[in-house]
C-alpha cells in the first residue's frame, strides 16, 4: 500500500514537517533506476531516496546516504539552491507534490510500472526535467490535472451497483484483497456499502505493518495478525519497506541464485557420481572378455573347416560357454578383438576411477563453498566471497546475456559459443586457460569448451562429442565426416583488430567425427 492515495495523505503531512525549510543541496543518481536528492536544514542533512524501477518502486528518506565517488551523474542542477516551501499528497492519486520557493514545481508520479520523477518550472503545465525517458506521456503531463475528486456517496455508490473500480479506484491489491477475504463480490449492496465503510475507518487509521504476502513484503494500514513490525511514523515504515524490500531484498535474490546454482552443480556432480559409480562396480565385478579369449585359444583345435560354433569348458568360471564365428573369421581373429576389448576395459576402468576421483573434489569444493556463501549475511560478505571465487562462480543465468549454450556430456559441461561476438566474449571473460577448446577446421562455426579445471586427462568418447557439436555448429554440419581442431585453450589468442570470433592457434591436434547435434546425451541446459 505505500504506492497508494491511502498511505500517501498520512506520509505527505509527514515530509511536510521533516523537508519544509530545508535546501536542496544536490541531486543525483547512481544507477537508471535510483534518484537522490540532498537536502540541509537546521537539522542537518535529509535524503529524498526514489527507486523508480518497476515492480521494485519504493521512497526512502535517510539522514544519512554516502554518494559514490564514481559512477554517479548529477542531474536536475536547475534544483540546486532552492527551498522546499511545502509537500502534500495529489487527492484521490498516487503522487506527491513538492513546492519550492522559486515557484518550481516536483512531483514523484508513483504509478507502478509508469513511475517517474517530473521537474515544472513556474507556472509551467508541461516538465521541464524528467528522469524516466521511457515514459513519452510523462513529457506533455500537466501536473494541474493530477487532482481528481471522487464522490464517496452512498447514493453515487448504488449508481455505480457498487463497482469498487469505479467508485473507489485508490484502493489497491492489499485492501481489494481484504474485501474479496470478506466475501464482498457475494453481499447484496447494503452489505457492500457497510464492509466498505469498514474498510475506509481501517484506512484512517495511521498505523501501518510491514508484512509479507506471496512472497512479497508489502505496507498494510489494516490489521495485519502476522505483521513484521508495526509503526506510527510513515516516513519510518517507508525507509524499513525501502531496506527490507529493497536493500535486504535484493541482497536475498542474488544470494539465493548463487546457492541454488552451486545447488545444481553438486547435485549433477553427486548424480555423475553415482552412475559412474556403479558403472564402474559393474565393469570390475563382471568377466573380463580377455578371460574368454583365453578360453577360446586354449581350444582352437575344437574350431574345424565349417565349425563356427561350439560349446567349451570355461575353467575360470567351471560352466559351459558357447562361442560363435561370424561367416569366414578366425577364432584367432575373435581372440585378438576379445583381448583389445579387455585392454581397453583397463583403461576405461583408469579412466573412470581418475574422473570419480576428480568429481569427488569437486563435490567436496562446490559443498565448502555453500558452506562459505552461507556464512555471507549481507551484500559486503557476498561481494568479497565473489572476488575471492571468482573462477569458481557459476555462469550468469541471464539467457538474454549468455554468450554460450550449456550442455553436459560424462560429467563434463561443454560450451557452445552463439555467436561470432560470442565467441570472443566467452574467450575474453569465461574461460579457464586449462580447458580444451574446439573449432571446425578452417571454416566458420562456434568455439566449442570443455571445462576442465580441476580435471583429470578428458575422456575421448566427451573429446568426439563436443567435437560432433562443433561440427554441427559449423559450415561443416551437413558433411558426413568433418575435421575438428582440439586444442589447450591457452594456445588460442586472438589478433587485435582481427574480425569477431577469428582467433589464431599456436598448436593444435585434428581428429575426425561425424557432426552430430544435441539430444537426451548431452543433457542440453539452455540454449
Amino acid at each position: 500500500m505505500h504506492l497508494t492515495y491511502h498511505f500517501l495523505r498520512f506520509l505527505a503531512p509527514a515530509l511536510s514537517d521533516s523537508f519544509v525549510g530545508n535546501t536542496i543541496v544536490a541531486c543525483f543518481s547512481q544507477s537508471k533506476d535510483e534518484l537522490g536528492f540532498e537536502t540541509e536544514g537546521p537539522e542537518g542533512a535529509l535524503f529524498i531516496r526514489a527507486h523508480l524501477l518497476p515492480p521494485q518502486v519504493y521512497l526512502s528518506f535517510p539522514s544519512q546516504f554516502h554518494r559514490a565517488k564514481r559512477n554517479s551523474v548529477s542531474l536536475f542542477e536547475i534544483l540546486i539552491g532552492d527551498q522546499i516551501r511545502s509537500c502534500r499528497v495529489f487527492a484521490n492519486e498516487r503522487a506527491l507534490k513538492f513546492e519550492l520557493s522559486s515557484g518550481k514545481v516536483l512531483v514523484f508520479k508513483l504509478h507502478g510500472n509508469r513511475s517517474n520523477c517530473l521537474l515544472y518550472l513556474p507556472e509551467a503545465p508541461e516538465p521541464e526535467v524528467w528522469f524516466r525517458n521511457i515514459i513519452s506521456e510523462d513529457k506533455i503531463l500537466d501536473w494541474r490535472t493530477l487532482d481528481r475528486q471522487l464522490d464517496l456517496s452512498l447514493e453515487q455508490f448504488i449508481q455505480l451497483e457498487g463497482n469498487l473500480s469505479q467508485f473507489l479506484p485508490t484502493l489497491g491489491p492489499v485492501p481489494r484483497a481484504w474485501l474479496k477475504q470478506k466475501g464482498y463480490l457475494e453481499l447484496n449492496l447494503n452489505a457492500k456499502w457497510e464492509l466498505i465503510q469498514e474498510l475506509l475507518d481501517l484506512l484512517d487509521s495511521p498505523l501501518y505493518a510491514l508484512v509479507e504476502k506471496e512472497g512479497e513484503l508489502l505496507l498494510s494500514l489494516l490489521p495485519e495478525a502476522e505483521a513484521k513490525a508495526t509503526y506510527a511514523d510513515p516516513i519510518q515504515a517507508s525507509n524499513e519497506l525501502f531496506y527490507q524490500a529493497l536493500v535486504i531484498g535484493s541482497f536475498e535474490k542474488e544470494k539465493n541464485s548463487l546457492l541454488k546454482s552451486y545447488q545444481d552443480q553438486l547435485k549433477r556432480t553427486e548424480a555423475y557420481l553415482k552412475k559412474s559409480g556403479e558403472k564402474l562396480q559393474e565393469l570390475k565385478n563382471s568377466s573380463s572378455p580377455s578371460q574368454l579369449a583365453d578360453v577360446l585359444m586354449a581350444n582352437l583345435h575344437t574350431f574345424g573347416q565349417t565349425n563356427c560354433e561350439v560349446e567349451l569348458d570355461n575353467f575360470y568360471t567351471g560352466e559351459k560357454v558357447k562361442i560363435s564365428l561370424k561367416p569366414n573369421q578366425k577364432p584367432q581373429d575373435l581372440a585378438a578383438s576379445l583381448y583389445r576389448k579387455s585392454k581397453n576395459r583397463q583403461l576405461e576402468i583408469d579412466q573412470l576411477e581418475k574422473t570419480l576421483a576428480a568429481k569427488k573434489a569437486q563435490a567436496q569444493s562446490l559443498q565448502s563453498l555453500l558452506d562459505r556463501l552461507q556464512e555471507a549475511q549481507d551484500f559486503r560478505a557476498l561481494k568479497e566471497f565473489k572476488k575471492e571465487h571468482k573462477e569458481d562462480l557459476p555462469a550468469s543465468k541471464k539467457e538474454v546475456s549468455s554468450p554460450f549454450k550449456v550442455f553436459e556430456v560424462e560429467g563434463y559441461t561443454i560450451w557452445v559459443g552463439k555467436s561470432a561476438k560470442d565467441n570472443d566474449e566467452m574467450l575474453r571473460n569465461f574461460v579457464h586457460k586449462d580447458d580444451l577448446w574446439l573449432h571446425a577446421r578452417q571454416v566458420p562455426g562456434s568455439h566449442v569448451i570443455i571445462r576442465r579445471k580441476g580435471m583429470p586427462t578428458v575422456p575421448e568418447k566427451v573429446v568426439e562429442r563436443a567435437a560432433s557439436l562443433a561440427a554441427f555448429y559449423s559450415k561443416l554440419k551437413t558433411d558426413s565426416l568433418s575435421p575438428v581442431i582440439v586444442t589447450d585453450v591457452k594456445f588460442v589468442r586472438k589478433v587485435k583488430g582481427s574480425l569477431p570470433g577469428s582467433v589464431v592457434v599456436d598448436r593444435e591436434k585434428v581428429i575426425l567425427v561425424a557432426p552430430k547435434g544435441p539430444d537426451q546425451d548431452t543433457l542440453y541446459s539452455n540454449s
